[in-house]
């Protein structure tokens, strides 16, 4: 909602203020929504960082950001937001509990997660389904709308440069 790409330049530079250094950013993307009917369309794109926040605190640290963004979350339901969050990776962590999941539950189901992620890091190997991020993108059923919005070699720019 609102300005989108702003929201990710401003989630991007938080994310490198708070969580840790952005070692790689994909492509944005524009794409339809995922798991319920809105006229609004989402931007989306992947970061590849560097941290030493536990999964249980990073996921906290996402959330204030969220929050800091004007997001409130609704448990279980699917809806246009400012910002919208998520750790698909870490490592070779499987966590399953209450408040987090990694690797993310349903990355492997939405291509506008596994398209940019395959940007990144197409030979990653999915720890539970035990197949490349590419191959994953590859088999990946949803036909949802993709489109190249910002090209990946031009979003570091794009949004340091943002706030001057």
């Amino acid at each position: 909602m609102g300005d989108r790409l702003m929201s990710l330049a401003e989630a991007y530079l938080e994310i490198n203020n708070t969580v840790g250094f952005i070692l790689d950013s994909s492509s944005v993307y524009e794409t339809e929504p995922w798991g319920f009917q809105s006229e609004e369309k989402f931007l989306n794109m992947v970061l590849e960082v560097e941290t030493d926040l536990h999964p249980d605190n990073l996921i906290t640290v996402l959330h204030d950001i969220e929050a800091g963004m004007g997001r409130i979350r609704k448990v279980g339901k699917y809806e246009s937001r400012h910002i919208d969050l998520d750790i698909l990776l870490m490592d070779e962590l499987q966590i399953l509990s209450e408040n987090l999941q990694i690797p993310h539950p349903r990355m492997h189901l939405r291509s506008f997660v596994l398209i940019p992620l395959s940007e990144i890091a197409p030979e990653l190997i999915h720890p539970l389904i035990g197949q490349t991020i590419k191959v994953l993108a590859e088999l990946c059923q949803d036909d949802s709308m993709i489109t190249l919005y910002l090209k990946r070699d031009k979003v570091e720019s794009t949004f340091r440069n943002w706030k001057s």
